[in-house]
């Protein structure tokens, strides 16, 4: 494939972040179609001029992507996009996005509210009970230790919607999710036993209004707690 049919957009890059952009950017070329999941990239000393930056930062950049599954580099035959990143270009996104906090977290808010909305009218009896034990997990813990907990909460949740269709939108919200608990340095207990009570509350209900309600209030909580860094 010639270079002029498809091209990267090139944008400023701090050196702090060099490398985490240059993933970005041919990832790109999957999510806007350019290339297809099994294609060929330009070579490595094509890629390092189009997007002009040096061999190290293009060889950090592409052993990262392959360390993530999303290229291979063959010998003597070059660099592929791997065939099963087409399924999750959105999961693959999130990984890669470590500079924009602000971003992940509404991508999170994005998700996890239309998830809520649906998961009102189908979670079934047992998920439901599956979530109110995550509460009371969370109220047993003594050192306020229970991300994971939380995020089994959020999981059940987006589990219940039961949609193949949008099963790719479940592992994006983990992946945001994972990546937003990753900057809470203090958690507050009470408060999310509360928020989660709420979500449950609007669940059991089957009300899909009061689900979306209490989904936001305690999102915008976390987003609020992440973004102004009130840890």
């Amino acid at each position: 494939m010639k270079n002029d049919e498809y091209r990267p957009v090139a944008t400023s890059l701090s050196r702090m972040t060099l490398a985490q952009r240059v993933e970005e950017q041919l990832v790109d070329l999957l999510l806007t179609a350019q290339l297809k999941p099994g294609d060929k990239l330009p070579t490595e000393k094509e890629l390092v001029e189009m997007l002009q930056v040096s061999k190290p930062v293009m060889k950090e950049a592409l052993s990262s992507l392959e360390s993530l599954g999303i290229l291979t580099r063959r010998a003597k035959d070059g660099i592929y996009f791997n065939e099963k990143v087409g399924t999750k270009p959105f999961s693959t996104m999130l990984s890669l996005m470590t500079g924009n906090l602000e971003a992940v977290v509404e991508a999170r808010m994005t998700l996890e509210l239309g998830l809520v909305t649906f998961a009102a009218e189908k979670i079934t009896e047992d998920e439901l009970r599956q979530l109110k034990r995550s509460i009371e997990a969370i109220e047993a813990t003594d050192d306020n230790d229970y991300g994971d907990q939380d995020l089994k909460f959020h999981r059940i949740i987006a589990l219940s919607v039961d949609n193949p269709i949008i099963q790719g939108m479940v592992d994006s919200l983990l992946v945001a999710h994972k990546k937003v608990n990753m900057q809470i340095q203090k958690r507050e207990k009470s408060k999310t036993i509360s928020h989660h009570n709420a979500i449950y509350d609007a669940l059991e209900a089957r009300d899909p209004q009061a689900a979306y309600q209490a989904m936001y209030q305690h999102l915008n909580f976390v987003r609020n707690k992440v973004l102004d860094k009130e840890n």
